[in-house]
């Protein structure tokens, strides 16, 4: 999407109604562990379907620079792997991927090299204490800048041993890093969530023949791995949810919409979000499900006001967009326990607060809630947002503008190549064509 020479920022045209059929990119999660699990399989994994964006392209690269072969091209690669096919790496560069660099440390740190893990200026603010602490117990040594560990990180590795570990917040990548480095420790390793996260990286690891077991325990789960090698998987990854989630927000808040999003990962962890919108009344729907996917359909909705548990949407990807359905309703909305915003790409949550008001609504923070006043409908008057360099928030910008009468101007849609580059293509196919255009560099 960004290209030379053309601005970074979009007009988008209000008032054009979302129909048809779309496919999102494949899984974005997904595909960053199946590149990872290829790299440590012994033998040649087969995926298909990967996520076209720039964050997985980073985690194939990784795991090249490691010494596995990649070959193929696009959505589909070979991964040949296997422990001692692998070797240290020249310094590896995770651009703005924070889920390369958290996993990444712990597949690394189960191998006697140093390896040294960095990104671009946004990626270089997000605080690694919570991966350098648990992968620290288990006797790998992890460096990087202050008390919050931020990148560069320095992954110094070598033998590991089990721990019984219990995150202090929910976080599927400190999570998966513990279970990478665990694949080589001594001992059992075991990780307590007191509420369940995303499960791709037990799944998938059960699947490529890990000895792992997984007990749900209350709202969390308990999962147990010991040192394991791995096989190759045969792979095909489904849609990525939190991609489709701007499309089904979109349906419920642009007058005249009806959308179906096609063969999306449906995994209780990732589609929470369409049960919220089914409890603000939105007209959405998810099909049977087939070998773990399903898909999800929209429709233009009234919605009201309702409470967001964090536990709902335990990655907290679906906010920003979520708040744009807030902001359209009708009465208020909260978010709890949601402060985990403030440490992604940006500080997410200031900058939806933001983007509520630029939709003509109210929103505050208030500890660790966000809080919002919707007004029934998006704008009357031009939605004018920048994405701070942040995709989702990018990609909720341009949605919300769509639904204004008056469209809107938004800038910083190049961050949304880190994980969905035919976005705009794909808005055009839906909204129409003109239904965006570049805008020239303000002077």
């Amino acid at each position: 999407m960004r290209v030379a020479g053309r601005s970074d920022r979009v007009s988008i045209e209000g008032g054009r109604r979302l129909a048809g059929t779309l496919r999102t990119p494949g899984d974005k999660s997904i595909s960053h562990r199946a590149l990872l699990i290829g790299a440590l399989a012994e033998g040649t994994s087969a995926l298909r379907g990967l996520s076209d964006g720039d964050d997985v392209v980073r985690t194939a690269a990784a795991v090249a620079a490691m010494g596995a072969e990649v070959d193929g091209g696009g959505a589909s690669l070979r991964v040949t792997g296997g422990r001692r096919a692998l070797g240290q790496p020249a310094p590896i560069d995770c651009g703005n991927s924070g889920t390369s660099m958290r996993l990444l440390a712990g597949v690394v740190a189960g191998f006697p090299w140093t390896t040294t893990l960095f990104g671009d200026a946004s990626l270089s603010r997000r605080p690694m204490d919570r991966v350098a602490a648990p992968l620290g117990a288990m006797g790998a040594a992890l460096e990087g800048r202050g008390q919050r560990v931020t990148p560069p990180l320095v992954v110094r590795g070598g033998r590991l041993r089990g721990i019984d570990w219990t995150p202090p917040m929910a976080s599927a990548q400190v999570k998966s890093a513990i279970l990478f480095a665990g694949l080589d420790a001594e001992g059992e390793t075991i990780v307590r969530e007191p509420v369940a996260t995303r499960a791709h990286t037990e799944e998938m690891l059960a699947a490529a023949g890990a000895d792992l077991e997984v007990e749900p325990r209350g709202k969390g789960r308990v999962i147990t791995v010991r040192r394991s090698a791995l096989r190759p998987l045969d792979l095909d990854i489904p849609g990525d949810p939190s991609q489709a989630a701007f499309w089904i927000v979109g349906a419920c808040v642009v007058p005249g919409s009806e959308v179906v999003v096609t063969n999306l990962y449906a995994g209780p962890e990732r589609i929470g979000f369409v049960g919220v919108l089914e409890r603000m009344g939105a007209r959405v729907s998810i099909g049977p499900l087939l070998e773990g996917a399903a898909d999800v359909a929209a429709a233009h909705s009234q919605l009201s006001g309702t409470l967001v548990d964090a536990a709902e949407i335990p990655s907290l990807d679906e906010v920003p967009i979520l708040a744009v359905a807030a902001a359209a309703a009708t009465g208020t909305t909260t978010f709890r326990d949601v402060a985990e915003l403030t440490v992604k790409e940006t500080d997410r949550l200031a900058a939806t607060v933001a983007l509520v008001e630029a939709c003509g609504g109210r929103a505050r923070a208030e500890g660790d809630r966000l809080v919002v006043e919707g007004t029934g409908g998006i704008g009357p008057a031009p939605v004018r947002f920048d994405g701070r360099g942040d995709h989702r928030l990018a990609m909720a910008g341009v949605v919300a503008a769509l639904a204004s009468p008056a469209g809107g101007s938004i800038a910083g849609v190049g961050a949304i190549d880190t994980s969905y580059p035919a976005f705009l293509a794909d808005l055009e196919r839906a909204a129409g064509s003109g239904a965006w255009g570049p805008e020239a560099e303000a002077t």
